[in-house]
């Protein structure tokens, strides 16, 4: 059976039919190059993951990584595989050409990645950190530290990790009791304990680097007297190689019920008095600087959710299509049994899937193709007009996309039906990897609460306004088409967004009454309400792109079977969101509208 990573032609649907990628080529951060060289980038990806990546995918997951109490040990094709991503150029692939780089728009390097983290999540996630790690210390750290450890990350010599999370604090950064003490020698003294921290220890690469949260000693209470520092596994020699191992000890992997490939360590910070750490930036500005690479993390995980939400669907989609069992309704029991895909049913959960993963592909394509705009834009205006609006989509996508890929993963399993719970069938893992992203870099509670306690009304709403604008303005463009379904659901998506705006203004009137614990109690259903219009918008544009398309193969009287087939589909998955997803707001609303009191009022006693 078929085991795709993701249809090229939805790639290249989203990229150049909705999203008008090639365009960027204009713009001169990009000039050279071309959809051709875009398109190289990525068909290089999708080969190097098809051969190195995918191959150990099941592997991985049943030999994951083992400490034996001085040395954690991985299968060999781990490394393979990250220094063939590593030697493609894909750590450096959105940097300049100066520091080796391709230059590549973010919209393309996320897709290039997207194959990486299609055909083996746990793998691509060491990559996917490095390259989170490189761009934070390209932008904030000091020219001495970028010497040393910039070039070494973006070939992959040195891989890198974010270390937050703390036993005690979870979630609640404020709350960390990793400490920093300056030294006369110009670095700090690290001493603390962090957990969870993926890609933690290892040996694949010649040193780790650890971007460590702490408090310098007489900083401030909570937030605002975080630092942020670099900690490497091993100090720099005179000539900027590994030289003596720093005191930072690994104390257990955790072992997952997903990820499994992906170290996720326990670590102990200066239990010896002598980890060397040193300043990112000023001072108690850490969490600002951090933000950075949790913002991009975020938006990482939600294209991983999608990408293994998507894996998940093109594989039942291909099993319900060969699997052959019952008949129609209307047969007698002499007919031949059908492929179940004939059944309504599992059409409606192919369906679903479809509406999910593509609908995720496009919304993460958006905050990439939003970074691209904010990254190479010429007026000042414009860029943080553009800031602000991916400030506002930020825990939309990460949450959205965490939440429905892994739904549409559990769906492919429902159409494998007993086979589907068993690991002799791949989409078993496909859940297990994915359930973990609705708690990584945040959980989607979290990300509700940013949204509807600060992301919406940050620059007076202003964000809201924008994605409003752009929304009113596909609206438009969906009522004059000739498509009957366009203009109707256009219609529903202007009243579900006039909904938003309502219920928003509402809000804010209670926030500004100081109702805030019972405002932000159902905060999930804020988030469930924008994310929705959010994604029925993009459905909507990827309807009128199809409808385009189907209109040029009519004039051009051309006879494309394929594409005709690929439209069309396009079309009933944007019909499934409007009528069977988007109509799942109004309950949301109602909740939100009567102010339900409901879990706020529930007291722990009753449980």
């Amino acid at each position: 059976m078929p085991n795709t990573l993701l249809n090229s032609r939805d790639i290249q649907f989203q990229l150049y039919e909705v999203l008008n990628s090639a365009s960027l080529t204009e713009r001169s951060r990009f000039t050279e190059h071309s959809r051709e060289t875009f398109n190289a980038a990525i068909d290089t990806a999708a080969q190097i993951a098809e051969d190195l990546f995918a191959n150990h995918n099941a592997k991985l997951d049943n030999h994951e990584p083992q400490f034996d109490g001085k040395k954690v040990s991985i299968i060999p094709e781990v490394k393979t595989a990250f220094d063939a991503l590593a030697t493609a150029g894909f750590i450096a692939g959105r940097q300049d050409y100066e520091l080796d780089g391709m230059q590549l728009p973010e919209v393309i390097m996320a897709v290039c990645m997207g194959y990486f983290t299609s055909a083996n999540a746990s793998t691509s996630g060491y990559s996917f950190l490095t390259a989170a790690a490189a761009n934070l210390i390209r932008i904030f750290a000091s020219d001495t530290l970028k010497d040393q450890f910039l070039s070494p990350l973006l070939k992959g010599r040195f891989s890198g990790t974010m270390a937050l999370t703390e036993p005690h604090a979870g979630s609640s950064l404020a709350d960390i009791r990793t400490t920093a003490k300056p030294t006369t020698e110009g670095h700090y003294l690290i001493k603390g304990d962090k957990m969870f921290i993926s890609g933690g220890d290892h040996e694949l690469t010649d040193n780790i680097v650890h971007l460590v949260l702490a408090k310098i000693e007489g900083a401030p209470l909570g937030v605002k007297g975080i630092s942020l520092f670099l900690v490497p596994k091993y100090t720099l020699d005179s000539n900027g190689e590994p030289n003596q191992r720093n005191d930072v000890t690994l104390t257990g992997l955790i072992h997952k019920m997903g990820y499994r490939g992906t170290t996720s360590t326990a670590l102990a910070f200066g239990d010896n008095g002598a980890c060397v750490g040193y300043l990112i930036g000023e001072a108690h500005q850490g969490l600002r600087y951090m933000f950075q690479m949790m913002n991009e993390a975020r938006v990482g995980v939600a294209m991983g959710a999608t990408m293994i939400g998507y894996r998940g669907y093109l594989y039942s989609l291909h099993y319900a299509r060969e699997r052959l069992q019952g008949r129609k309704a209307t047969d007698g029991p002499e007919a031949s049994q059908i492929p179940i895909v004939e059944h309504a049913d599992v059409r409606r959960m192919l369906l679903a899937q479809k509406s999910y993963v593509e609908g995720g592909l496009s919304l993460c394509l958006l905050g990439a193709s939003l970074l691209d705009d904010i990254n190479t834009l010429e007026h000042s205006t414009d860029v943080k007009d553009t800031q602000i609006l991916l400030d506002l989509l930020t825990p939309v996508i990460k949450s959205w996309c965490s939440e429905f890929g892994p739904k549409a993963n559990d769906l492919a399993i429902q159409i494998l039906g007993g086979s589907g719970y068993t690991r002799e069938y791949p989409v078993e893992q496909y859940w297990r990897d994915n359930r973990l992203n609705p708690i990584h870099e945040g959980t989607n509670g979290i990300q509700s609460l940013d949204l509807l306690g600060r992301k919406v009304w940050q620059h007076n709403s202003l964000g809201l306004q924008l994605l409003g604008k752009r929304i009113q303005s596909d609206i438009v463009r969906a009522q004059s088409s000739e498509n009957s379904r366009c203009s109707v659901w256009a219609q529903t998506l202007g009243q579900a967004l006039l909904s938003v705006q309502k219920i928003t203004m509402q809000l804010g009137a209670d926030l500004a009454a100081n109702k805030v614990e019972s405002t932000l109690a159902n905060a999930a259903c804020y988030m469930n309400i924008v994310g929705k219009v959010t994604v029925a918008w993009l459905w909507l544009r990827q309807a009128l792109a199809a409808e385009a398309g189907l209109t040029k193969l009519k004039l051009n009287s051309t006879t494309n079977t394929e594409d005709t087939h690929f439209y069309n589909g396009k079309l009933q998955a944007a019909q499934y969101f409007f009528k069977w997803e988007l109509s799942s707001i109004h309950q949301d609303l109602a909740l939100l509208e009567n102010r339900d009191e409901t879990c706020l009022a529930m007291q722990n006693e009753w449980f």
